[in-house]
């Protein structure tokens, strides 16, 4: 079986949009062999550069495998007539391409009818392949699209080559006025030159690696070595690790390697957060720092050639980042002519949302949200500082205004917290508490991933809420609510991030009320006047945060579907208390009696399901004098025993402990359903039954819906 190898060679893309349109070109050329029937005998691999996406799969079908199957066609009342085919019988003949004498009759449910049995021969790949990528190529979602040539087609950057090949057969494919051929293209400084491509697989790999051009993981190996290699040029030093900058210097580069540079000491006067941000963000240079863990006047910098023998690439780049250290000091110097406290009234020239009103009024919205989330932390046996919270919610967006944000973004709540630890805020402000509102301020954009931490501090993390909270609550308000891959507000983000930060520093708040919360800080503004109704927002908004909770526990912390499911179908609302019954179900989960305790609620749920569908009564409650077989009676009487047990350990979310306690009822369940028969024709009976299947669900499923656990055992008899 011969490999496959699709490369599109363009000018170069931005970093940040290679690694999804890789994956997603892997995915849907996966899709289509899979399709039609050319999967490949091992995993699709990706090799992709800024100048080109390229996919390898390795031992694809040279063509579609024939396919024999059974058509059905007239009756044979319509096919025959005294005994002679009608022209129904040649027609359907003649589809089928056989004669009609080849013809077989068949028994159906309607009677009998004419078949036959054809042979659908397989296409070569090859021909397959030239019809069908181009639409796929089409397809890929990239951020920003350029069009030329065909109106119709569209990539990030102009299509320079393309190369299409099964070992090393050239496939006739085309695309936006580009026909595949077995040339590629070589490094565009230490190799500009077509490159010949003997056969797709190995000999590609081979031809572009003569050719400067490396694979991804070749090239962040290469990276990281050449990295370490210039660091210990200083004595004790090392380079900081930062995986998104590596990320993005791997995707700009096609065969790197790095130089050490140096920058005047006297710029470490500068905090390190923000020497850090012009290095990384600005001129993607990795920091370097000492044995300490210190900042030191030293940078990386990745090249995307062999090197820089003469030293006029180091030179270039320590001119250019003095330039931007100048900058970050002037800003830094000029800033501080004006408190924070002074720059909140500058907020009302800066807008959030055209329709939600400026920065001023944001930060009186979240500091409100945020006092009262407070004070139900407070009540819920938070130790925490509102002083410190009122504070920092009234300043936190106010270095918007300064001009070290407005040079480098980046940097928005971090430079906000860096000057509130050095300006004085309030002549008659404790330094503990000034240093409270510093880091509170300097952490309330965070996480802004899963990978990222929570805000340090318990006063931080409630102004981070609050202020995620009000956007989301806003623009939900406004039927601004992601779908899809579109989130343009980074409205998943920031969700995410509320729920993060609820669990990890275990605090009260329902998502519900939180959300109903954040609203109301709305009343009364011009914004509000262009709101949906309250029910259309819970309801967005519940939905929305089940999902991202969905996500933090499965994604985050790896718990089955299934689990999660049954979690969240007894309660989505408060975070700390999802995951800890999902702690809890994870580790009874493996036990025989939670199993077949599951099973029997499944049943249990059907029951009642047809019951309702049928218009069978279910009694309110349980009437013991209408129990008859002993089976029931002992059910009956151990339900509530045992809720009464459960509900205790459930207020102290000893949900552990709770949930062995309604696997116990495993045998008085499984001898009810072997002994009982619940759909009887007696009324009264029957009623009485479904009450007792109904008491069981409803009091046993508030820490999970046990029917929603898949289980591989058969169901209790």
């Amino acid at each position: 079986m011969p490999d496959f190898l699709l490369e599109i060679g363009c000018e170069e893309i931005p970093a940040r949009m290679i690694d999804a349109a890789s994956q997603e070109l892997r995915e849907r050329v996966s899709k289509l062999l899979e399709r039609e029937r050319l999967l490949p005998s091992d995993s699709i691999v990706p090799f992709d550069t800024p100048r080109r996406l390229a996919i390898l799969a390795a031992g694809i079908p040279a063509a579609q495998p024939d396919i024999t199957e059974q058509i059905t066609g007239p009756s044979v009342a319509v096919a025959y007539k005294d005994g002679q085919p009608t022209p129904a019988a040649h027609a359907f003949a003649k589809k089928a391409g056989v004669e009609v004498s080849q013809l077989e009759k068949t028994g159906t449910a309607k009677g009998e009818y004419l078949s036959a049995r054809v042979t659908k021969k397989g296409r070569p790949a090859s021909e397959i392949l030239a019809e069908l990528l181009p639409k796929e190529l089409n397809s890929i979602y990239w951020p920003k699209n350029m069009y030329w040539q065909k109106s119709s087609e569209r990539f990030v950057r102009p299509v320079r080559w393309l190369v299409a090949m099964l070992d090393g057969e050239v496939i006739p494919l085309e695309f936006d006025g580009i026909r595949a051929g077995n040339v590629s293209r070589g490094h565009r400084i230490l190799a500009d030159r077509s490159v010949a491509v003997p056969s797709a697989g190995a000999g590609y790999v081979t031809a572009l690696s003569d050719a400067k051009v490396l694979n991804r993981p070749e090239r962040e190996n290469q990276i990281r070595k050449a990295l370490d290699t210039a660091s210990r040029k200083i004595p004790g030093a090392r380079w900081r690790e930062d995986k998104e900058l590596l990320d993005a210097v791997v995707n700009l580069t096609e065969f790197p390697s790095a130089i050490l540079g140096n920058f005047d000491p006297q710029f470490l006067e500068l905090p390190e957060e923000v020497l850090v941000t012009v290095m990384r963000d600005h001129q993607k240079y990795f920091a370097v720092e000492d044995a300490s863990g210190k900042l030191a006047p030293y940078f990386l910098a990745v090249l995307n050639t062999d090197g820089d023998q003469h030293g006029t690439i180091q030179h270039g780049n320590e001119r250019v980042l003095r330039a931007r250290f100048n900058d970050a000091r002037f800003f830094w110097q000029t800033d501080q002519k004006q408190s924070l406290r002074d720059r909140l009234e500058l907020l009302k020239h800066v807008t959030f949302q055209k329709d939600l009103g400026s920065y001023y009024d944001k930060t009186i919205r979240t500091q409100r949200l945020a006092s009262s989330l407070s004070e139900i932390a407070r009540q819920g046996g938070v130790t925490l500082r509102p002083g410190i919270v009122h504070k920092a919610a009234c300043l936190a967006k106010t270095d918007l205004t300064t001009e070290l944000v407005k040079e480098f973004t980046e940097l928005q709540g971090i430079v906000g917290g860096l000057y509130a630890r050095v300006q004085v805020l309030d002549e008659h402000l404790a330094e503990d508490v000034r240093q409270g509102v510093s880091v509170a301020i300097y952490h309330h954009y965070k996480p802004e991933s899963m990978d990222d931490s929570v805000p340090r501090t318990i006063e931080g993390a409630v102004l981070a809420i609050a202020d995620k909270a009000d956007s989301i609550a806003g623009m939900f308000a406004l039927g601004l609510i992601p779908s899809g891959s579109k989130d343009p507000f980074g409205l998943r983000r920031q969700a995410n991030g509320i729920v993060k930060t609820i669990a990890e520093h275990k605090l009260p708040f329902g998502l519900r009320a939180l959300m109903k919360d954040a609203r109301v800080r709305y009343r009364g503004s011009e914004a509000e006047k262009k709101f949906a109704a309250d029910a259309a927002f819970e309801e967005a908004t519940r939905a929305f945060f089940r999902e991202r909770l969905e996500f933090y526990l499965r994604d985050v912390h790896g718990f089955a579907y299934d689990l999660v499911n049954a979690v969240l179908a007894a309660d989505a609302d408060d975070v700390v208390d999802a995951l800890a019954r999902a702690e809890a179900v994870a580790r009874v989960r493996p036990s025989a009696d939670f199993e077949s305790i599951s099973i029997a609620f499944k049943r249990m749920k059907n029951i009642l399901r047809q019951a309702s569908e049928a218009g069978r009564e279910v009694g309110g409650a349980v009437n013991p004098s209408i129990l008859k077989e002993d089976a029931e009676k002992q059910l009956a009487a151990q339900v509530p025993q045992t809720a009464e047990r459960v509900r205790a350990l459930k207020a102290e979310r000893k949900y552990e402990e709770a949930l062995l306690e309604v696997a116990k009822l495993r045998p008085a369940v499984d001898l009810f359903f072997d002994k009982v028969m619940v759909m009887v024709e007696d009324p009264a009976v029957r009623a009485n039954r479904l009450a007792l299947l109904q008491t069981l669900v409803n009091e046993f499923s508030t820490i999970a819906d046990f029917s929603e656990i898949v289980t591989e055992g058969k169901e209790s008899k």
